[in-house]
C-alpha cells in the first residue's frame, strides 16, 4: 500500500490518499476513522459503479473516471477506472487500486497552495476532473461519427465493414452514457457552500453536457446505422431493378424462340424464305415496345 498524508492548508482537514491497499491495511485506517464496513468492501471492489451514500457524518462517494482502452467491445471496468472518497468536515480519505495522477494533481496544487478550503470542496474537485476524463472521448467520437456521415452522404469508398465500425462506435457512446447516468446521483448529492459553490455548479454543468453529448452520439449512430442498412438496401434493389429490366425484355423473346425452336415438321412459316428475318424484325419491334412502354411508366 502506498499511503499519502496531506494537511489542508488554513483548516484542520486531512487528506489521506491510499493507493492499492490490502484488506488489512484498509482496516487500520477505517478503525482509525470509524468507516461503514459495507462502504470499505464497495470501495476495495474495482469494479463497482458510481454510488453516493451517507453513514452518520460520514460521506461516501465511488467515481469512474475513464483511460484509453483499444479493445472493439470493451466493457465499463475496462473503460474505467474507480476513485472511492469518504469525507467529512475533517477529514477525506480517497481510495483507489490504479494510479491515478488527478488525486496528486489536485493536492499538489490545490490542497497544499489552500486554493480549497473544505473536503467536499476536494470531493467536487476529484469529481469534476474525473468529469473531463471524459471529453476527449466525446470529441473523438463526434469527429468519427461526421466522417462516416460524410462518407455515406458523398457515397465515397463505402467499405463492407463500416456497419461493424458504427456498431462499435455505438456499443462505446452506449457505455459511456451508462457511465454518466449512474454518475448522476454523486454530482447532485453533493453539497458546497461559500466558495465551493461555483465550482459544484460548474461540474453539474459539465456532467449535463456530456450526458446530452453521449446521448447525441448514440443517436447519431443509430441513425447512421439505418442510413447504411437502407442504402445497402437500395443498392441491392437497384440491382434487382436491372435484372428484371433485362428478364423483362428477354421474356417475350425467349418465349418466341421456344416456339421455334420445336422440331415440327408443320409449322407455321417453316418452309417461308421470310420466316428468319420477319421473326428477328418482330423480336426487334418487341423490345422497342417494351422499352417505350417502361419509359412511359417511369421505370427507366
Amino acid at each position: 500500500m502506498a499511503l499519502s498524508t496531506c494537511q489542508i492548508k488554513g483548516t484542520g482537514i486531512t487528506w489521506i490518499d491510499i493507493y492499492d491497499p490490502n484488506e488489512e491495511e484498509i482496516e487500520s485506517v477505517s478503525s482509525r476513522y470509524s468507516l461503514n464496513s459495507y462502504a470499505l468492501l464497495d470501495s476495495l471492489d474495482p469494479d463497482h459503479l458510481p454510488k453516493y451514500e451517507e453513514h452518520n457524518d460520514t460521506h461516501f462517494l465511488i467515481i469512474r473516471l475513464l483511460h484509453d482502452e483499444k479493445q472493439k467491445l470493451p466493457s465499463i471496468q475496462s473503460l474505467s477506472s474507480k476513485i472511492a472518497v469518504f469525507f467529512t468536515d475533517k477529514f477525506i480519505i480517497t481510495i483507489h487500486r490504479s494510479a491515478q495522477p488527478l488525486i496528486g494533481h489536485i493536492m499538489k496544487n490545490q490542497a497544499d497552495a489552500g486554493k480549497i478550503k473544505s473536503a467536499s470542496g476536494i470531493a467536487i474537485h476529484i469529481v469534476g476532473d474525473a468529469l473531463r476524463t471524459f471529453e476527449e472521448p466525446a470529441m473523438k467520437l463526434s469527429a468519427d461519427i461526421d466522417s462516416y456521415e460524410s462518407t455515406l452522404f458523398l457515397k465515397k469508398n463505402i467499405s463492407d465493414d463500416m456497419i461493424e465500425d458504427i456498431y462499435y462506435l455505438k456499443n462505446r457512446a452506449g457505455l459511456y452514457k451508462k457511465l454518466l447516468l449512474l454518475s448522476n446521483e454523486v454530482v447532485n448529492s453533493i453539497k458546497a457552500e461559500g466558495e465551493e459553490r461555483p465550482a459544484l455548479h460548474d461540474v453539474r454543468d459539465l456532467h449535463t453536457k456530456l450526458a446530452l453529448l453521449y446521448e447525441q452520439v448514440q443517436e447519431d449512430a443509430n441513425n447512421l446505422l439505418n442510413i447504411y442498412l437502407s442504402l445497402s438496401a437500395r443498392k441491392t434493389n437497384d440491382v434487382m431493378k436491372i435484372l428484371t429490366v433485362f428478364s423483362v425484355f428477354f421474356m417475350p423473346l425467349t418465349f418466341i424462340v421456344g416456339i421455334y425452336g420445336m422440331n415440327f415438321k408443320f409449322m407455321p412459316e417453316l418452309e417461308s424464305p421470310l420466316g428468319y428475318p420477319l421473326t428477328i424484325l418482330s423480336m426487334f419491334v418487341i423490345s422497342i415496345l417494351i422499352f417505350f412502354w417502361f419509359k412511359r411508366k417511369k421505370w427507366l
